[in-house]
């Protein structure tokens, strides 16, 4: 089967910068929703295309077709009493830009001082070239389900709320660009 709009896509990936530096070595594969469902980046999207099952590639991504050039406005140095305890690097928090009436952004923290924390609102992978090593394992059909939802519910089919919880780890694979 070809990969075309509606179809569920598994995919093996290997995920480096521009200089090869692994990033991800995709232990898991991707599986995702074809068809603009924005549960992968466009590019690799469009390099997918009517491709089919045992189809391989390398793809470079540039910045502005990822996760966007680096946005220094989106560095923020706050007080470290306006935080919660315990406080770490990697924390994230969701708030606003300065001077931003824009949805919320989601902060990571980067580096905390005596009593200063930086936060950065970037996407981690902002402002790098990418390098995608991607090979198709499968191509199948999505069903009506998950065409309405939007995103891939899983190889048995789990719907989300069914028993009332968010289904067993791994049950549900989901790339998104944060934006």
């Amino acid at each position: 089967m070809k990969i075309a709009q509606n179809t569920v896509v598994t995919v093996n990936y290997k995920l480096s910068d521009a200089q090869n530096n692994l990033i991800e070595d995709g232990a898991q594969p991707m599986v995702y929703l074809h068809g603009g469902y924005e549960n992968t980046l466009p590019k690799i999207e469009e390099e997918l295309d009517g491709k089919e099952a045992g189809y391989a590639s390398t793809l470079q991504i540039e910045p502005e077709d990822a996760f966007g050039d680096y946005d220094p406005t989106l560095l923020k140095v706050e007080e470290r009493n306006r935080l919660p305890e315990p406080l770490e690097v990697g924390m994230q928090f969701e708030g606003v830009a300065d001077g931003s009436e824009d949805e919320p952004t989601i902060f990571t923290v980067t580096e905390i001082a005596d009593d200063k924390v930086v936060l950065d609102g970037n996407h981690p992978l902002a402002g790098m070239a990418l390098r995608f090593e991607l090979s198709v394992i499968d191509v199948r059909a999505a069903t009506e389900e998950e065409i309405a939802h939007g995103h891939v519910h899983g190889a048995h089919g789990h719907h989300h709320g069914d028993d009332g919880d968010e289904g067993e780890e791994g049950d549900h694979f989901r790339s998104q660009p944060l934006q």
